[in-house]
């Protein structure tokens, strides 16, 4: 059997099939049968076809494109990383501490610099650089936790929950899926011995990004809008944290929507979302989550290009300051800009974006699905920048 990157989509797509017939393939997805045979003979997709495929499957949209395999196509240090992140994250939950003669035991100054410091690796999207610092992180808050008085209990348990979110958060975008639903999970627990509301809002959004990266779509959407009734602030009341929070979720809620092909829900939640980020007036960074009216402009070009609104897209895009962005969700932002200028045939404006990007972060560019959306769809614009993207993504030219 030849390399997985060098079959192309429709030989993926056979592959996955094994010896399930396309209609029962299409009964599952929620396709036509056309649509099936379409995909399985030229590979020419679009984005919400793929991302239903994939949870016919039960594998991620990148594995269907070829940028992973389906035992996850990553470097030696991605590897690496995540199998140290893996081993801290089981351990820390059943208990197995590491020794305190390691080094000197971490105060809570110490540890909030570490975290900050960790967010901020985060943002930058150097995910695999994030989880070298995410491990010791959440070893020396167990420590910790081991050893707090009562009085701490709570703080150290905050604590405990952003390491494990912020676990979960890298695993998923690497595609350990079970290990991100595992930090989640873990995550969840500590936040409510925390007792605190923001942070138990911030994993509503956090389960929900693992729900819609797994395919699930459905329940992505049901896990955010639920997230976001369980913890509705009142405006005059809350702090802005919580209210931060609050409008991620619901946000979040409009990214899934657009992705079921829902248009009213998702206009409607979108319009919930830019009201809380006028509210704030400004983008919020608190743990590793950030909300505000940056998030929500780019969140907005994002959901039209689900529902297929390239030119309301680029008006966004062309409208709003994105200064106030993270690095990786400006890195995501752009990547749909690319994808809109795809869908309005502006075919080499579309290469040069994404071209822009992907040489700035390969590494980060390497673990999405849009580049591979558009290279299949626009490969016969332009050979030369075909061939630059596919040396920085790792994956066979596809020209046509």
């Amino acid at each position: 059997m030849g390399q997985w990157q060098d079959f192309t989509t429709g030989e993926r797509l056979k592959v996955l099939r094994g010896k399930e017939t396309q209609d029962s393939v299409a009964a599952r997805s929620m396709l036509s049968l056309h649509t099936v045979r379409k995909a399985e003979q030229n590979g020419n997709v679009s984005l919400p076809t793929l991302l239903r495929l994939a949870e016919a499957y039960h594998t991620d949209v990148a594995v269907i494109l070829g940028q992973q395999s389906p035992r996850r196509g990553m470097s030696p240090d991605d590897r690496a990383m995540l199998r140290e992140l893996s081993r801290t994250v089981h351990d820390t939950a059943a208990g197995i501490l590491m020794d305190p003669a390691e080094g000197v035991a971490p105060g809570p100054a110490d540890l909030a610099e570490a975290a900050s410091r960790m967010w901020r690796v985060y943002w930058r999207g150097a995910y695999t650089d994030a989880g070298a610092l995410a491990a010791p992180f959440l070893r020396s808050v167990a420590l910790y936790a081991h050893a707090a008085p009562a009085d701490q209990q709570a703080a150290a348990s905050a604590l405990l929950s952003d390491g494990y979110r912020a676990a979960g958060l890298i695993a998923n975008f690497l595609g350990a899926r079970d290990l991100a639903y595992a930090a989640i999970g873990h995550a969840i627990r500590y936040a409510d011995l925390a007792a605190d509301p923001v942070r138990s809002s911030m994993l509503g959004s956090a389960r929900a990004r693992v729900l819609l990266r797994d395919a699930r779509v459905d329940q992505a959407l049901r896990e955010a809008e639920g997230a976001a009734a369980r913890n509705e602030p009142t405006f005059s009341e809350q702090g802005s944290a919580l209210l931060a929070a609050y409008g991620k979720n619901i946000t979040f809620a409009a990214v899934a929507a657009s992705r079921l092909g829902d248009s009213a829900r998702a206009a409607d939640l979108l319009s919930q979302a830019h009201a809380v980020a006028a509210r704030l007036g400004r983008d919020i960074y608190r743990n590793g989550m950030q909300f505000g009216p940056s998030y929500a402009g780019a969140q907005a070009v994002s959901v039209n290009v689900s529902l297929g609104n390239a030119g309301r897209a680029l008006e966004i895009a062309g409208r709003f300051d994105p200064s106030g962005l993270t690095q990786a969700a400006h890195n995501r932002m752009m990547l749909d800009v690319a994808l809109a200028q795809c869908d309005a045939r502006q075919w080499d404006t579309s290469l040069d974006t994404l071209l822009e990007v992907c040489s700035a972060h390969p590494e980060w560019s390497r673990h999405q699905a849009i580049p591979g959306v558009i290279i299949q769809r626009v490969g016969h614009a332009s050979t030369s920048r075909i061939r630059k993207l596919s040396a920085i993504l790792g994956t066979s030219p596809t020209v046509r």
